[in-house]
């Protein structure tokens, strides 16, 4: 049960597992990745142990092309990593006052083979706050 979402089945091999949760939410170990319905290009990070936490996430290579990032070996070891076919680089979206901005200084890394993910911090100059090119309109309440 979500306070987004409402009831969403899972199934076990749906769960991914961070063994050391997120930066800022290191209690969240265990997660699941849902699909926008709205939005192709959106995910859902959602936590399965605390039911409030959604995360918007975006392939970051969909918004900056060029986009690559530097990690140590040390970083993705935990991740049990044979090829690096398996991983999967996610951005966290974030609303930042009328714009959407991108995490990609610490983007999060899943290895689909064994559905272990952890939140890395890039060697490279990213940024924290990458704003994407599109506002948000201001609603205005009655």
């Amino acid at each position: 049960m979500t306070t987004r979402f409402g009831n969403v089945p899972i199934e076990p091999t749906d769960v991914l597992r961070f063994d050391q949760g997120l930066i800022g939410m290191e209690m969240c170990r265990e997660w699941v990745l849902l699909a926008d319905n709205t939005n192709g290009a959106l995910a859902w990070l959602q936590s399965l142990d605390r039911a409030e936490v959604a995360l918007a996430v975006v392939s970051p290579r969909r918004f900056v092309k060029d986009y690559q990032v530097r990690i140590s070996t040390r970083d993705v070891a935990p991740l049990g990593v044979s090829t690096t076919r398996d991983l999967q680089v996610l951005a966290i979206l974030n609303r930042h006052e009328d714009t959407l901005t991108l995490n990609l200084k610490a983007p999060i890394v899943i290895n689909l083979a064994t559905s272990r993910g952890r939140q890395v911090v890039a060697k490279n100059d990213h940024e924290v706050q990458y704003v994407l090119g599109a506002t948000i309109p201001m609603r205005r309440s009655a």
